[in-house]
């Protein structure tokens, strides 16, 4: 299999955030697994199911209310990029189209995800149809609502979703409030969260969907 590009998606774009920390806890378990076949630390790539991994962070897509005058999925297939009409969606476009597979890391809003991680699934169609996905959710009770309904957009939009789900249960973990500095912005996860997760077997669900999502682009 030719090396293949899949991004860990950031998905929440509110100020402050604990989603860049989940995000990348997210990276380092699947970086770090011996079985996952990734290059890490300039280490002899020797797989020849090689994959790079990426984080994608929403917030710097700089995505307005979708407001694209085309419809996506009308859009030439091969190459819909050049055919929006706004220059937001062309950059986006041309963003997810670097990728051959995502893992969505999202929190949950109100059962369900945030208007940012929806907004920005809307924006395209060619450009997520028919590549695996994997979904880790977060929330007081592991946002498995959130889940639920990102499965359903995500094959909505024609993507090939994995059945693991890891849910992330915040119990200890809290968000600053008031004035923040820049240090603010990023919030980290407190230990007994941590804890918790490796106690609940949350790793290895991560490594059980990382290889699905492996599995899935063998397919390709």
């Amino acid at each position: 299999m030719p090396s293949k590009n899949v991004a860990i998606v950031t998905c929440s774009t509110r100020s402050p955030r604990l989603n860049p920390t989940i995000t990348q806890y997210v990276y380092d378990v699947l970086a770090h697994n011996p079985t996952f076949p990734t290059q890490l630390n300039n280490t002899e790539d020797t797989d020849p199911r090689h994959i790079t991994l990426s984080i994608l962070d929403l917030a710097k897509q700089n995505l307005p209310l979708y407001d694209e005058t085309v419809i996506p999925a009308s859009l030439p297939a091969s190459d819909p990029t050049a055919h929006y009409t706004k220059e937001h969606a062309k950059a986006w476009s041309a963003v997810v189209r670097q990728y051959d597979g995502f893992i969505f890391v999202t929190p949950q809003y109100n059962w369900s995800i945030p208007a940012s991680l929806k907004n920005a699934l809307d924006y395209l169609f060619h450009e997520w149809k028919g590549k695996p996905a994997g979904i880790v959710s977060y929330g007081s009770r592991g946002g498995v609502k959130a889940a639920d309904h990102l499965k359903d957009i995500l094959t909505g939009l024609r993507m090939r979703v994995v059945g693991t789900a890891p849910g992330l249960v915040i119990k200890h973990t809290g968000l600053p409030v008031g004035a923040l500095s820049e240090e603010e912005e990023r919030v980290d996860v407190d230990e007994k969260d941590l804890e918790g997760w490796k106690d609940a077997g949350m790793e290895g669900m991560m490594r059980n969907l990382g290889m699905e999502l492996v599995c899935e682009l063998d397919r390709e």
